[in-house]
């Protein structure tokens, strides 16, 4: 597996906050608090562990104290850098749950056979999450990509993770 696979990007590196070397945290995580669940931190191209000495909510984010980072140029040295983990570190899932990672790649093939192409990515929506599907190249529908719900039961059908398909309710043409 390559490096990029094996991490997980799960923040950013903010601005410094105050002189004794805390930085500002943007967090990837859906509760800005998950970010500290997970210790090392991998920085920038992973090759800097760090690991979290303290932090604290500030206004509507988090700031935090990495061990090793104690004055504001330390600090601004580290700025921007991306926060990953390595892949073992996330939660083990049960079988009938995913994450999204693994979602990527797989083939959507609708209920009646139609293969509408393969998952590029997948992101939130207000009201629901979505799949953006690279349409294969000799699309009946000249598609190039298609955006698709991804709601259980309703679009979304089945998912294979053994032979990487996604059974899916969808009209081709949309």
């Amino acid at each position: 597996m390559s490096q990029a696979s094996d991490t997980i990007v799960i923040g950013k590196i903010g601005a410094p906050y105050g002189v004794k070397g805390w930085v500002k945290i943007t967090t990837y995580t859906d509760e800005i608090e998950g970010v500290f669940s997970y210790s090392p931190w991998l920085l920038g191209d992973g090759d800097k562990q760090v690991t979290i000495d303290s932090w604290r909510t500030h206004n509507k984010g988090v700031v935090a104290k990495i061990i090793g980072v104690e004055t504001r140029d330390d600090a601004e040295s580290i700025k921007n850098l991306d926060i990953s983990i390595k892949a073992e570190q996330l939660p083990q899932l049960t079988d009938d749950e995913y994450y999204w990672r693994d979602l990527v790649g797989m083939q959507v093939i609708t209920e009646s056979g139609y293969n509408l192409g393969t998952v590029k990515e997948l992101f939130e929506t207000g009201s629901n999450d979505v799949m953006l599907i690279r349409a294969n190249p000799n699309d009946a529908f000249g598609q190039k990509e298609r955006m698709v719900p991804f709601l259980h039961d309703q679009v979304i059908k089945q998912v294979d993770m053994q032979a990487r398909t996604i059974k899916v309710d969808w009209d081709p043409g949309f």
